[in-house]
């Protein structure tokens, strides 16, 4: 899987940009806040629809101007040219100019994993960080999930509205409830599944990775749900004990909205007893494993996006992490300066040195 070319039309602090990239490595240089990072976010956008950043997506649409364009020549199984139009007034999406309505129909195309400076907040940050990094990247994957997912939400905020009816009195009928409860564990089952199912996945090849990275300890992932190994008559059983607390408190109490996922080194949390450079080694180890993951099930690499990551690492850590990737995968990595990469990954790379919003091709050669 590759993109080749990328055009973007008013995209942050590019009013027209159109590059082409080596399917191998490209390394994007320059000073922070010249607009490396918004070059690797329209290819993450360009895939997944949504940025990787905080804040809602229209806030990428250039200063001034009210519609902003991202449009990618991508390798699948084939050549495909898709294209994101981005308003004020929401996204339309195109594949070879067809309009795509389903969101499902379109985020599983293009594979993408990237590593950013914020993916370090995955280990000490909330439950819902974790959450999210696992609907994204199962998304990615798997269009069932993303159609689980979709339900399952509209299902939940139907039930809880309807708690908080039953808690201001407005109803007193709870058929309709019950309703709505055999349908969100229904759906909710099937997701903690696909879930868990991706976990015991990445788990075989997560410790391999993070050994190779660092030389000792042994890493894996525990999801943690209140669904895992439950009957669904156990879990209708859960709600209809608690079916006063949750109307007292105008929602529902359980389900995979509370879905978790913990790292573990020898048997201990990381969260809570690993340093911030083993936490940094975890989550690239995760990232390493998704590769494989994808490789090994759709059986094609996804695209590589290293942000920044000369500035989280040591330059040992950097380099086995570096060895680690396959010389077939297509690696965009952005660095401040040139000098941090390491010879070998410069030698066939395509090099681009962005100055306050101007891309220059420079001749590549080597160290």
């Amino acid at each position: 899987m590759e993109i080749s070319n990328l055009k973007l039309l008013n995209y942050r602090n590019y009013e027209t940009l159109n590059l082409t990239f080596s399917p191998t490595t490209n390394i994007i240089y320059g000073k922070n806040g010249a607009g490396k990072t918004n070059i690797i976010e329209a290819i993450y956008v360009l895939a997944l629809t949504k940025t990787f950043r905080l804040g809602n997506d229209d806030v990428v649409i250039k200063k001034g101007k009210n519609i902003a364009k991202i449009e990618g020549l991508v390798k699948t199984n084939i050549w495909n040219t898709y294209k994101i139009i981005i308003s004020d007034q929401g996204k339309h999406i195109k594949i070879d100019n067809n309009k795509i309505s389903k969101l499902s129909d379109y985020i599983t195309k293009i594979n993408v994993i990237i590593f950013h400076p914020d993916d370090l907040k995955i280990i000490k940050d909330t439950p819902m960080t974790r959450r999210k990094l696992l609907n994204i990247e199962i998304s990615g994957i798997n269009k069932e999930y993303v159609i689980y997912l979709n339900n399952y939400e509209k299902i939940l905020k139907q039930r809880n509205a309807y708690l908080k009816a039953l808690k201001e009195n407005k109803f007193s009928n709870s058929d309709f409830l019950n309703i709505l409860t055999e349908k969100l564990v229904e759906i909710g089952l099937k997701i903690v599944h696909i879930r868990e199912e991706f976990v015991k996945s990445i788990n075989q090849y997560i410790s391999e990775y993070y050994t190779k990275i660092t030389h000792k300890g042994v890493l894996s992932l525990n999801f943690k749900s209140e669904y895992k190994n439950k009957t669904p008559n156990q879990i209708l059983n859960m709600y209809q004990k608690n079916i006063s607390r949750e109307i007292i408190m105008g929602k529902t109490l359980f389900g995979p909205q509370h879905d978790d996922i913990e790292f573990i080194i020898d048997n201990e949390p990381v969260k809570e007893f690993s340093s911030v450079g083993e936490q940094k080694n975890s989550v690239i180890s995760f990232k390493l494993a998704e590769i494989a993951y994808i490789k090994a099930n759709l059986n094609h690499n996804p695209i590589l996006i290293l942000d920044d990551l000369f500035s989280e690492l040591d330059e040992e850590k950097v380099n086995n992490i570096l060895n680690l990737i396959d010389t077939n995968l297509q690696t965009f990595i952005t660095t401040t300066t040139i000098n941090t990469v390491n010879s070998s990954m410069l030698k066939n790379a395509k090099i681009f040195h962005v100055i306050n919003g101007k891309v220059k091709e420079e001749v590549n050669n080597g160290k």
